[in-house]
């Protein structure tokens, strides 16, 4: 009897690594054999290029960000060919005054191939996080041990004012002066 194993989700073993990298100023996300289109580098066609610029490296879903950048991982590329974006048309009026401005503009590219991703994934570090703040709290509960508890003073000494409330002062009444309409100074 022979038995036939069929190309299934479950029986392929697919690695899904990623990178976002920062190329000529603009941030990519990357995988390997992806063809992407970056501002124009001054690279001969052909040569191969390494990008050490990696912010964010995935590894079968293992993530590690950098700060600013990951550490020891770099994305190795070939430069394919240089080319020429499409015509963006920029056309300006300001209406009522014969006012009209045409203008077209080619970006330059450079089509770059991905070869390799290459990083360390450390998970460690994320651990020695977890470590730090129970050191921490051990320090300050060392530190609390050591200092001297505070003495109160006896009850007998402390008083307390006792306030009073207030009396309610009554306005006494004033002569009020009469005018006089016939006499003016």
């Amino acid at each position: 009897m022979t038995w036939f194993i069929y190309a299934s989700r479950s029986n392929i073993i697919e690695r899904n690594m990623y990178a976002i990298v920062e190329i000529a100023g603009q941030q990519f996300k990357v995988e390997e054999g992806k063809k992407i289109f970056v501002h124009r580098l001054e690279v001969e066609d052909g040569k191969k290029i390494e990008f050490d610029q990696v912010l964010l490296l995935d590894d079968d879903g293992k993530i590690t960000v950098g700060e600013p950048t990951v550490k020891d991982a770099s994305v190795q590329a070939q430069v394919i060919e240089k080319v020429r974006g499409d015509k963006v048309i920029v056309f300006k009026k300001k209406r009522k005054k014969g006012y009209r401005v045409k203008n077209g503009h080619r970006q330059n590219f450079t089509q770059v191939e991905i070869i390799s991703i290459n990083g360390k994934i450390s998970p460690k570090k994320q651990d020695v996080k977890k470590d730090t703040p129970a050191v921490k709290e051990e320090a300050v509960k060392e530190t609390k041990a050591e200092k001297k508890p505070a003495v109160k003073k006896p009850a007998a000494e402390e008083k307390k004012a006792v306030k009073k409330p207030a009396e309610k002062k009554t306005a006494e009444k004033k002569p009020v002066a009469k005018k006089s309409g016939k006499g003016k100074a």
